[in-house]
C-alpha cells in the first residue's frame, strides 16, 4: 500500500495547534507541499517554520468567512502554483454545556465552525479541482459522537452527525469528477488541551469505558488518514473511519 504524497498539494485547516498542526507534520513527512491554514497566523508561522519554508506555507483563514475561505485558496495556489490536490477540513471547535443551558449563539458558533464552515472548505476545493480537471481528495475530520452521541456536547455532536452526512452527500455528487470525499471519526484523542482532565477521577471513569482501555494517541491517526488523503484509497467514497479502540462498539 502506497501511502506517500509526493507531488501533491495539502491544505489543511485548524492547523495552528492540536490535531491540525500535527496532520500537516504527518502530510509533509509523506512528501505533501502543505499549506497550513488557521486564524492564528502566528501560530502557523512557527509550524511552517518547524515542517520548514518551502514544504510548509501559511495562509490566513476563517472558515466561518466564505471569502476568507476564496482568498485562503487563492493564496494557496500562488504560495504553491498548483491547484489543492488534497484537504484535511479539520478547523472545529466544541462548546461543553447541558443542552437546555445552551445559549443561541454558542449553538450556532459550533454549527457554523464545524458544519457550515466545512461546506465552505470542501466547496471551495471541490470547485477549483473540478475545474482544473484534476482528482481530489477531501477528508473531512468528524468524531464518534457524530454516529453516537455524547451527554454535555449537543452542538458539537450534532454538527459532527451532519459532516458525516454531508461527507457522504459530496462523496455522491462529485464522484463522476474523480474527487472522493471521506471522514476520519476519531475517538478520544489525547492533546496537550485534554491531558489534564484524563488525569482526574472523571478523565479515568471515561478512559475505563474504552475497550481497550487507553487514549488514542495523535499518532494513532496518522495510517488512516494518509489511506484516505493518498491514492491507497483510491476506490473509497462517501467512508466514514472511525479511531477509537472500540469505544463505538462498546456495551451498552
Amino acid at each position: 500500500m502506497d501511502l506517500r504524497l509526493d507531488g501533491k498539494v495539502a491544505l489543511v485547516t485548524g492547523a495552528s495547534g492540536g490535531l491540525g498542526r500535527h496532520f500537516a507534520g504527518v502530510l509533509a513527512a509523506a512528501g505533501a507541499t502543505v499549506v497550513l491554514a488557521a486564524r492564528r497566523t502566528e501560530k502557523l508561522a512557527e509550524a511552517v517554520e518547524e515542517i520548514g519554508p518551502g514544504r510548509a506555507h501559511a495562509v490566513p483563514l476563517d472558515v466561518t468567512d466564505p471569502t476568507s475561505v476564496t482568498a485562503a485558496f487563492e493564496a494557496a495556489e500562488a504560495a504553491t502554483g498548483a491547484v489543492v490536490d488534497v484537504l484535511v477540513n479539520n478547523a472545529g471547535l466544541a462548546k461543553t454545556a447541558p443542552a437546555l443551558e445552551t445559549s443561541p449563539q454558542d449553538w450556532r458558533t459550533v454549527l457554523d465552525t464545524n458544519l457550515t464552515g466545512a461546506f465552505h472548505v470542501a466547496t471551495e476545493a471541490a470547485a477549483r479541482m473540478k475545474a482544473a480537471g484534476r482528482a481530489g481528495s477531501i477528508v473531512n475530520i468528524a468524531s464518534i459522537v457524530g454516529l453516537r452521541p455524547a451527554g454535555a456536547v449537543a452542538s458539537y455532536a450534532a454538527s459532527k452527525a451532519g459532516l458525516i452526512h454531508l461527507t457522504k452527500a459530496l462523496a455522491l455528487e462529485l464522484a463522476r469528477d474523480d474527487v472522493r470525499v471521506n471522514a476520519l471519526a476519531p475517538g478520544y484523542i489525547e492533546t496537550d488541551i485534554n491531558a489534564a482532565f484524563f488525569a482526574t477521577d472523571a478523565g479515568q471513569k471515561l478512559i475505563k469505558r474504552i475497550p481497550q482501555r487507553r487514549l488514542g494517541r495523535m499518532s494513532d491517526l496518522d495510517a488512516p488518514l494518509l489511506m484516505l488523503c493518498s491514492d491507497a484509497s483510491a476506490f473509497m467514497t462517501g467512508a466514514v473511519v472511525p479511531v477509537d479502540g472500540g469505544h463505538l462498539v462498546s456495551s451498552l
